[in-house]
């Protein structure tokens, strides 16, 4: 999953793709480069930013998704959002997947939603909202309070009907830095659910904690190391900005796994 962040602020990339065709050659090579899916976001959910309003959300994301939709219609999309109008207009032009931080407690709306057109849907943990949620995140276990609120929003999400299903720890979102080591650590324990597991530790600042406060420019090699190991312990699906280098790595994993059932 190709990142595309149609934003002025993220945390990452902030203002490099927010014009429609800089976003869609952007696109184009990242599908060229190996992704198979698109996430484009229209608000920042980096710590500490501020929300946007509905329309200034839809202003953003629903001209490039219509455009992407039209110049690449074989790529799938999915929208980074919290926001129903935002998620039901992305759906009625097209989209395919709905990617909520929120897990829906933002709005549990989604569930229904996504079940209508058939979307898939990304169900993340996260704790508290991005305005605040680095501050002084707090579990009895990081791994067991994770899991057991997956598996209630599951349960929500099975009634309503809804089959695509990616599950997301959250790495980043409302955990210090070990809660995010012993989720990674642990993440085989979340294939108990029988959905893919999904890894968004791209950039981020638990990468540049461990390596002496690297900024975000100079994190990709720790990126690939955290992914590397995430698809070892069972993650089916990377979220990055770096796609030619996590298709690379992707493709050595699959020969060495390979190589292990080719010898039994």
């Amino acid at each position: 999953m190709g990142i595309l962040n149609v934003t002025p602020d993220s945390f990452s990339d902030g203002g490099e793709y927010n014009q429609k065709e800089v976003a869609l050659k952007r696109i184009e090579e990242m599908i060229r480069e190996g992704a198979e899916i698109i996430d484009i976001g229209g608000e920042s959910t980096r710590p500490g930013s501020d929300p946007v309003s509905v329309d200034e959300e839809v202003s953003r994301v629903l001209p490039v998704l219509e455009a992407a939709l039209e110049k690449f219609p074989d790529t799938i999309y999915s929208v980074d959002t919290t926001k129903y109008e935002v998620a039901r207009q992305a759906l009625e032009l097209g989209a395919h997947i709905i990617n909520d931080v929120s897990g829906l407690r933002k709005e549990p709306r989604f569930a229904e939603l996504c079940s209508e057109f058939n979307a898939g849907y990304v169900l993340m943990h996260s704790q508290g909202d991005p305005k605040t949620m680095q501050k002084n995140p707090d579990y009895e276990d990081v791994v067991s309070d994770i899991i057991a609120f997956l598996s209630r929003q599951i349960e929500v999400l099975k009634n309503a009907g809804v089959e695509n299903v990616f599950v997301d720890p959250g790495i980043g979102f409302g955990k210090t830095l070990q809660h995010n080591l012993k989720i990674i650590s642990g993440l085989h324990k979340f294939t108990k659910f029988g959905y893919p597991i999904m890894m968004g530790a791209s950039r981020k600042s638990m990468i540049g904690q461990i390596l002496d406060n690297r900024p975000a420019s100079g994190r990709l090699a720790g990126t690939i190391a955290v992914h590397y190991q995430s698809l070892i312990n069972g993650a089916k699906l990377l979220r990055v900005h770096d796609v030619q280098e996590a298709s690379d790595s992707i493709q050595v994993y699959n020969a060495i796994k390979s190589s292990e059932t080719d010898s039994r």
